[in-house]
């Protein structure tokens, strides 16, 4: 199993949510966070006074797959969250080692 972890615009949520249910990719969690790259945040004018925004809003997704799936998540991810400008985000794979249902106790697969 796999960890997908995308960090994208937070306006190409509901696209990238839409394009994986379709492809058969089921269940994400959302995160509301703040960063930069090269995208290196703005300056803004607010009652006269500027300032300096260094921390942009982002999403960030996570979403565990099976190995066999990877590819098709992180193309999903790509095509649905791309709009061509810096700035659209990053994704991560790394390996998932284990998982447990909480509420079942079912173990990796099973849990997934």
């Amino acid at each position: 199993m796999k960890k997908v972890e995308a960090v994208i615009k937070p306006f190409k949520l509901d696209d990238v949510r839409e394009a994986l249910s379709e492809v058969g990719i089921t269940g994400m969690t959302a995160i509301e966070v703040k960063g930069f790259g090269r995208q290196k945040g703005h300056t803004e004018l607010y009652r006269g006074a500027e300032y300096v925004v260094d921390f942009l809003p982002k999403v960030k997704l996570e979403v565990i797959v099976q190995d066999g799936d990877v590819e098709r998540c992180v193309e999903t991810i790509t095509n649905a969250a791309r709009t061509g400008k810096i700035g659209d985000g990053k994704i991560f794979v790394t390996p998932v080692e284990r998982v447990v249902r909480i509420r079942t106790g079912e173990r990796d697969n099973d849990a997934v």
